[in-house]
C-alpha cells in the first residue's frame, strides 16, 4: 500500500510459484482496457473515431491487442519495426504509420500493409513505385502544419500535394491529418480545428474526390473534442498517452473516471546507508555533462536501487509518499528513505509518458503483463474531462 515491498528471503531447496523479481515494469491490461473502451465510447458520441497509439509501449502484442478489443479503429505507431512486430503476431486490422516514412524503409513499409502519414512528395513518389512493383495499392494521409511546427506541409502547398498523390496511381489519398502540441505545445482549439475542416472541404471541393478520414490531432485534442460544440469535420484522434495513463496531456491533467495507474515501475534497493547529503572534495562535472547543485541536508539513509537513466527516465517517476529521488547516474538511482531498507527489498514508482517510454525500450526492464484485458472501472473519479 506504501509502495514498498519487504521481500522475504528465499528457502533453501523446496518448490514453489515463482516470485516475479527484479526491475521491471507492471502493466495491468484491464486497466488500459478500460480506459481504451471509455475514450472510444466518449469521442464515438462527438463522431469521432479513435486510432489507437502504441508507440510508448513499443508495439506491444498484447497492450495493441487490448485497444482493439476496446473499439479502437486502427493501431498508429511510429516506427515500421513496431508495426512489422505487431503483425507478426497476428494483430490484425489497420494500421497507420505515424511519422513520415523514411527513404531507407520504403519497401517495409509498402509491406507492412499500413497507411503512412506523408508530407513530401518526393517520398510520396518513392511509396508509389515500391507499392506497384509490389502489385499494390497504399493508402496515404496528408499531414497539414497548424502552428505545432513538427510535421507537415504548409497550408498553401496543400493542393499541390494532393494533386501529386492524385496523378499516382498505386497511392490512395485516404485522408488529411494534423498534429499539435507534441513540439511546441500548442493547444488545439476552435479555430485551429475549423481551419482544417476548410482545408479538407476546399480539397474536396477542388478535386471531386472524399476525404474519408480526417485526424485532428493526438491526446492533446480531447478537451477540444469532447468540449466543442460544432467539430467540423474532424472524425479521427490519435490517442495514446490518454489511454496508457489516463490523462491528458496538455496540462497532464487526470481525465475523470480513466485509471492513472495502469503502469508501475519496481526497483530493488542494492545498498542503503547512512550517508551526508554534502558532497566533499572538488567538484567537477557528473557522467551526464551536469554540474549538480546539492543541498545540505546533514545525514540521512542514502537508499541506492537498481534503476538508472539507460532504463527509464529517472525525472518523469513519481516515489512513493515518504521517498524521495534524490538523483541518478546511468545505472543507480539514489533516494532519501525514512530509514534503513534491506537490499532486496523493492520500491514501486508511478512513471510518466517518457518514463514508460524509456523503460519499454529498455532490455534490462522486464514487462510483466497482469490481467487479461477485461476492462476494470474506476471506483473513484478524479476532476477532469
Amino acid at each position: 500500500g506504501d509502495g514498498v515491498r519487504r521481500v522475504p528471503r528465499p528457502r533453501r531447496g523446496g518448490a514453489g510459484r515463482r516470485d516475479v523479481r527484479g526491475l521491471r515494469l507492471e502493466i495491468d491490461l484491464d486497466k488500459i482496457g478500460y480506459n481504451a473502451r471509455e475514450l472510444v465510447e466518449r469521442t464515438s458520441r462527438r463522431g469521432i473515431s479513435v486510432t489507437a497509439v502504441t508507440k510508448a509501449v513499443l508495439g506491444c502484442p498484447d497492450i495493441a491487442q487490448v485497444m482493439c478489443a476496446a473499439g479502437a479503429i486502427s493501431l498508429g505507431d511510429s516506427r515500421v519495426e513496431n508495426l512489422e512486430r505487431m503483425r507478426t503476431a497476428h494483430v490484425d486490422g489497420p494500421m497507420l504509420l505515424l511519422r513520415s516514412p523514411m527513404p531507407s524503409q520504403i519497401d517495409r513499409i509498402v509491406r507492412a500493409d499500413a497507411m503512412s502519414v506523408n508530407t513530401e512528395t518526393e517520398v510520396l513518389s518513392a511509396l508509389a513505385s515500391a507499392a506497384r512493383s509490389s502489385g499494390r495499392v497504399h493508402d496515404v494521409l496528408i499531414m497539414v502544419e497548424l502552428g505545432d511546427l513538427r510535421e507537415g506541409v504548409m497550408p498553401d502547398e496543400l493542393h499541390d500535394t494532393v494533386r501529386h498523390v492524385l496523378g499516382l496511381s498505386a497511392l490512395r489519398l485516404r485522408g488529411v491529418g494534423a498534429n499539435l502540441a507534441c513540439r511546441n505545445g500548442i493547444e488545439p482549439s476552435e479555430e485551429n480545428m475549423a481551419e482544417l475542416s476548410a482545408m479538407v472541404t476546399s480539397v474536396e471541393t477542388t478535386f471531386g474526390v472524399d476525404v474519408e478520414i480526417v485526424s485532428g490531432g493526438n491526446s492533446a485534442n480531447l478537451d477540444w473534442a469532447l468540449g466543442s460544440s460544432n467539430q467540423g469535420r474532424i472524425n479521427n484522434l490519435r490517442v495514446g498517452e490518454s489511454v496508457l495513463l489516463g490523462r491528458e496531456p496538455l496540462r497532464r491533467r487526470p481525465i475523470e473516471g480513466l485509471h492513472t495507474d495502469a503502469f508501475t515501475l519496481v526497483g530493488e534497493v542494492i545498498e542503503s546507508k547512512r550517508k551526508p547529503t554534502k558532497p566533499w572534495g572538488r567538484p567537477g562535472q557528473n557522467s551526464f555533462g551536469e554540474t549538480p547543485r546539492i543541498d545540505d541536508r546533514g545525514v540521512i539513509w542514502q537508499t541506492i536501487l537498481a534503476i538508472g537513466r539507460q532504463d527509464t527516465d529517472t525525472a518523469d517517476l513519481s516515489a512513493p509518499e515518504g521517498i524521495e529521488i534524490l538523483g541518478a547516474s546511468s545505472d543507480h538511482l539514489i533516494a532519501q528513505t525514512a530509514d534503513r531498507m534491506s537490499c532486496g527489498d523493492e520500491i514501486r514508482f508511478e512513471p510518466g509518458y517518457s518514463a514508460i517510454l524509456r523503460s519499454m525500450t529498455s532490455p534490462f526492464v522486464t514487462q510483466h503483463h497482469v490481467g487479461s484485458g477485461t476492462p476494470v472501472g474506476v471506483r473513484n473519479s478524479v476532476a477532469g474531462l
